[in-house]
C-alpha cells in the first residue's frame, strides 16, 4: 500500500545501475551513470518508472499521479514486444493507464500501443496530428495531456520525423521539479535522431532542438527514446555544454547529419507501416 506520506519505487534499467530505489517525498533523488540529479514534487506525487527493451534498445516511460484516487497513468513510447511486463507493473502498482503515447511514428520496432488498446480497451492512444498516423488522439504544439493533477505539456520537435513531440512535465509548483522531457528520437544523451528517412530534415531538427528543448530551464531531466551506451537520463544543460553535434553552429550540423553514412533502418520496412495504424499490422498481410 501506498504511504500518503512518500511513494518509493524501483525503476528497470538494462544496464547495472549506480543504485537500487527510489523514492519521492520532498525530494526523489536520480542517479544515472552520467551524474545525480533531483527531483521534486509538491502537493502531487509523481510516480515514475524507466522501462527497457533491449532489440531496440528503446526506453519506455511510465508516469502515474499516485497521489489521485484513480492513480491515472501514461505509458510514453510502449514497444509491442514488452506489453505484457508493461501491463503487469501497471496492474501489480494499483495504477489505471489512461494514455498510450508514441512521441514519432518509429521505424526500429513496433509500438506497442495498438497491442495495448486491444488489452485495455479503455486506453486512448496519442500522436501527432503532423505524423499522418492512426490514433485516438491527434496532439500539437502547446497542448496539455493530463493525468490526474498531473500533466505533460506538448513541444513539436519535427527534424527526425516530419510528426516528431517532445512531452514535458508541467510547470507549475504542484508538478514535480525540476521539469523532465521525454525526447523520443529528437534529442539523445550526446547524440540526436538520424535525418535522412521519413521526412527527415538537419535544419528543421537544429531549429526544434534549440528552439523547444533548450529553452527549458537547464536542470531539466532529459530521458530520450534511445540509448546505445548504457546511459539513461541527462540534462539540458549537460547536452547545452556536451553533446558533439549540437554544441556546432547550425551550418557545421547539417553537414555533420549530411556525412553520417548511417546503414538502412533493418525494422523500417515493417515498422512504419505497422506504426501508422496504431501498430496493428493489417489483416490482409
Amino acid at each position: 500500500m501506498l504511504k500518503s506520506q512518500f511513494i518509493k519505487f524501483t525503476p528497470f534499467f538494462p544496464y547495472k545501475p549506480s543504485f537500487s530505489s527510489l523514492s519521492i517525498s520532498t525530494t526523489i533523488k536520480l542517479k544515472s551513470q552520467m551524474a545525480s540529479y533531483s527531483t521534486s514534487s509538491s502537493s502531487s506525487k509523481l510516480l515514475f518508472r524507466q522501462l527497457f527493451e533491449k532489440e531496440s534498445s528503446t526506453y519506455t516511460y511510465l508516469l502515474a499521479d499516485a497521489s489521485h484516487a484513480e492513480k491515472p497513468a501514461v505509458l510514453i513510447d510502449p514497444v509491442d514486444r514488452t506489453v505484457d511486463r508493461d501491463l503487469s507493473l501497471i496492474q501489480e502498482l494499483g495504477l489505471k493507464l489512461v494514455y498510450a503515447m508514441n512521441t514519432h511514428v518509429h521505424a526500429d520496432h513496433v509500438t506497442g500501443t495498438g497491442l495495448i488498446k486491444s488489452k485495455v480497451p479503455d486506453v486512448k492512444s496519442v500522436i501527432s496530428k503532423a505524423s499522418g498516423a492512426t490514433a485516438d488522439l491527434y496532439v500539437e504544439q502547446g497542448d496539455k495531456i493530463r493525468f490526474g493533477d498531473l500533466f505533460l505539456e506538448v513541444r513539436a520537435t519535427p527534424g527526425h520525423t516530419l510528426g516528431c513531440l517532445t512531452y514535458v512535465t508541467g510547470d507549475g509548483p504542484d508538478q514535480p521539479q525540476p521539469r523532465m522531457a521525454f525526447t523520443g528520437d529528437t534529442l539523445l544523451i550526446r547524440g540526436c535522431g538520424r535525418t535522412d528517412f521519413q521526412g527527415g530534415s538537419a535544419e528543421k531538427l537544429y531549429k526544434s532542438i534549440h528552439s523547444q528543448i533548450f529553452t527549458l530551464p537547464k536542470d531539466t531531466l532529459l530521458y530520450p527514446a534511445h540509448d546505445y551506451k548504457g546511459f539513461s537520463v541527462s540534462t539540458v544543460g549537460e547536452e547545452m555544454q556536451y553533446n558533439p553535434r549540437l554544441t556546432k553552429d547550425e551550418e557545421t550540423f547539417k553537414n555533420i547529419m549530411a556525412n553520417l553514412n548511417l546503414s538502412y533502418p533493418k525494422m523500417i520496412d515493417v515498422a512504419v507501416p505497422a506504426n501508422m495504424v496504431c501498430g496493428v499490422q493489417s489483416k490482409t498481410s
